[in-house]
């Protein structure tokens, strides 16, 4: 329970993450890449700290979100609906690369990123060790990243 807690806690973080990025970049060619997610939906109980338990959750709800028929999988259809940027053919390279199992659609379970990945996000963020992630790591992390890309300063 708590490997999969961890795992749905940093997928939620990733994409807060890349939500981050992406809007402190303007988006894409569209000016969206897909859902965004700011620090303040990830902490739950507005302690000012994300939590892996808070990540899981968020990541938990956004499966339930986009398995709009309720059948606890991600269908290809499923999947292009709920991002702007999906095509066809990049939905289909996603399942099968996650597709464990090879049923044609995602659990959970399968979306998830390798535990010791996950974990190591999670420890890179939180960057004073107190095992939650509080907005000045995360801001700092985005900062990091802003610059490594060679992006311009947007204020």
């Amino acid at each position: 329970m708590k490997r999969a807690v961890v795992i749905s806690g940093v997928t939620a973080l990733a994409l807060a993450l890349g939500a981050g990025v992406a809007s402190a970049k303007g988006g894409g060619k569209g000016g969206h890449h897909g859902a965004r997610i700011n620090f303040e939906q990830l902490d739950a109980n507005g302690d000012g700290q994300i939590t892996k338990e808070e990540m899981a959750a968020h990541a938990q709800a956004r499966f339930a979100e986009v398995d709009t028929n309720g059948d606890g999988m991600l269908s290809a259809e499923e999947l292009a609906a709920a991002s702007e940027r999906a095509t066809a053919e990049r939905t289909k390279r996603m399942i099968e690369r996650k597709d464990a199992n090879g049923d044609g659609v995602l659990s959970l379970e399968e979306m998830q990123p390798e535990s010791d990945r996950a974990d190591r996000m999670f420890e890179r963020l939180d960057t004073d060790g107190d095992g939650a992630i509080s907005q000045a790591e995360l801001d700092a992390k985005k900062g990091k990243r802003k610059g490594k890309r060679g992006d311009a300063d947007e204020g």
